[in-house]
């Protein structure tokens, strides 16, 4: 399975509490739900194109409460959204949460290492493995160079505060984009697919002056 990270972010990177006033207070956020005002069936019809490619997900244990405290009571037939979650393998990483916590079926809690561990179920058969929020499993996968496909919906809002998708300290990193699958809805939402071409260093350049002509120098 390739392994996608599925994402909504903020102008500034954020990506803390998009849906919810309480949906992640932890460090003191207090701007939660700054998502909503800019949804659309636009929107969710590229959030619906991406769970169409989910045959397994793999969360982090917080994101794993969230939504799994929201998904099973939506019981509408014809919600693809929730039928994905409700029903395909699930898996959470967690030192501390017990099987019987993990009662959102099927989950299997994964304890070990969890680069190891994913490495491991990305040689499952089938067509994604998604990570959906899980900031904390996000930078995991980032610096262990996990991570095949990015997909953002990147809201015209500026949050100002809160957990970055790629906060200070990240590693490098180079990425291309998938022109067939990026592009501004109505609304100005943009939605990227970018695909990592490198990690750990990222190439560089100057601007001179030859000849009276600006030109450009890669190194």
């Amino acid at each position: 399975m390739l392994l996608s990270v599925n994402i909504f972010v903020s102008l500034d990177g954020v990506m803390q509490g998009p849906g919810n006033p309480d949906e992640d207070r932890s460090g003191g956020f207090d701007r939660g739900g700054w998502l909503v005002p800019h949804a659309s069936t636009h929107t969710n019809e590229v959030v619906e194109s991406w769970f169409r490619e989910a045959d397994a997900f793999l969360f982090g244990r917080t994101s794993f409460g969230l939504l799994g405290g929201y998904w099973p009571k939506v019981t509408e037939p014809d919600n693809l959204i929730a039928a994905k979650l409700n029903t395909l393998p699930k898996y959470v990483v967690s030192s501390t949460l017990t099987d019987d916590e993990a009662d959102w079926n099927p989950t299997t809690v994964l304890r070990g290492d969890p680069a190891d561990e994913v490495r491991r179920l990305k040689e499952l058969p089938g067509k994604e493995l998604q990570v959906h929020g899980s900031w904390k499993l996000v930078q995991t996968l980032h610096q262990a160079g996990l991570v095949d496909v990015y997909r953002l919906l990147q809201y015209p809002v500026i949050v100002g505060t809160g957990k970055r998708l790629f906060p200070d300290g990240s590693t490098p990193a180079t990425f291309a984009t998938v022109e067939e699958t990026s592009r501004v809805l109505p609304g100005g939402v943009v939605s990227l697919t970018l695909n990592p071409t490198s990690l750990g260093a990222i190439s560089a350049g100057a601007y001179t002056v030859d000849e009276g002509r600006s030109a450009t120098v890669l190194d």
